[in-house]
C-alpha cells in the first residue's frame, strides 16, 4: 500500500495479528490497545497517540475524555502530550455533584457509566479503543449533549462492523476512526 502512513499499517497489521475469542456468539479481537495483552508496546501506542494528535484541533479542545477501561491509556499519553486535561468515563459512581449516569449496552453487554466534571459549554474530545455497536458511544454522546457540553471530535482507535456509521447518518456526529474492519467469524478484515 503506497503512501500509507507507516503508523496506520503498524496499526493494521497489528489487529490483523490479533487473537480472536468468543464471546457466546460475539468474535472480540483481542489487542494490546483495547485489551492491555498481549502486551502493550510503546511503539503500538506511540503511533495510536500521535496520529490522534495530528488530527485534532488542539485549539478547541478543552478536556480529553477517555472511556474506562481501555480508552484510558491511549487519553492519558494524550493528556500528557498536548498538556489538556483529561477526565475518565467509569463504570462505577461517586456520587459527586453533577454526575451523569449513562446506560449503556453493547453486542455482548449491559452497564453504567459515570460521567463526572464535564460542563456546559465544555469541549471535548472523546477517545475510545473500539467501538462495534456504537451502543456505548450513542449513550456518552448523548449525555455529553444533555450536559451542554459539545465535541469537536471523537476519535476511535478501531471501528469494527458499521455502528459508528450508523451514529454517523443518524446523528451527524463528528467521529474518525484510524482501522476500519469487520469480523467474518474468527477473522479479522480490514476495510479500506
Amino acid at each position: 500500500m503506497a503512501g500509507v502512513d507507516p503508523r496506520i499499517t503498524l496499526l493494521r497489521n497489528s489487529v490483523l495479528a490479533a487473537p480472536v475469542v468468543w464471546k457466546g456468539e460475539y468474535p472480540y479481537f483481542v489487542h494490546p490497545l483495547t485489551d492491555g495483552v498481549p502486551r502493550q508496546s510503546a511503539e503500538l501506542l506511540v503511533a495510536a497517540r500521535d496520529l490522534i494528535i495530528e488530527m485534532v484541533d488542539w485549539n478547541n479542545v478543552d478536556v480529553i475524555l477517555g472511556v474506562e477501561a481501555m480508552g484510558l491509556p491511549l487519553a492519558a499519553t494524550l493528556s500528557v502530550a498536548v498538556n489538556k486535561p483529561l477526565v475518565i468515563a467509569r463504570k462505577r459512581s461517586y456520587g459527586m455533584e453533577g454526575e451523569v449516569e449513562v446506560g449503556q449496552s453493547t453486542g455482548y453487554s449491559k452497564g453504567t457509566i459515570f460521567l463526572n466534571d464535564l460542563h456546559e459549554g465544555d469541549r471535548v474530545l472523546v477517545v475510545d479503543d473500539v467501538i462495534s455497536t456504537g451502543g456505548t458511544m450513542s449513550a456518552i454522546l448523548s449525555s455529553i449533549e444533555r450536559i451542554g457540553a459539545t465535541f469537536p471530535l471523537v476519535v476511535i482507535l478501531f471501528e469494527k462492523g458499521e455502528g459508528m456509521q450508523k451514529l454517523i447518518e443518524e446523528h451527524g456526529w463528528p467521529m474518525q476512526s484510524l482501522v476500519r474492519l469487520l469480523m467474518k467469524g474468527a477473522e479479522v478484515v480490514l476495510l479500506d
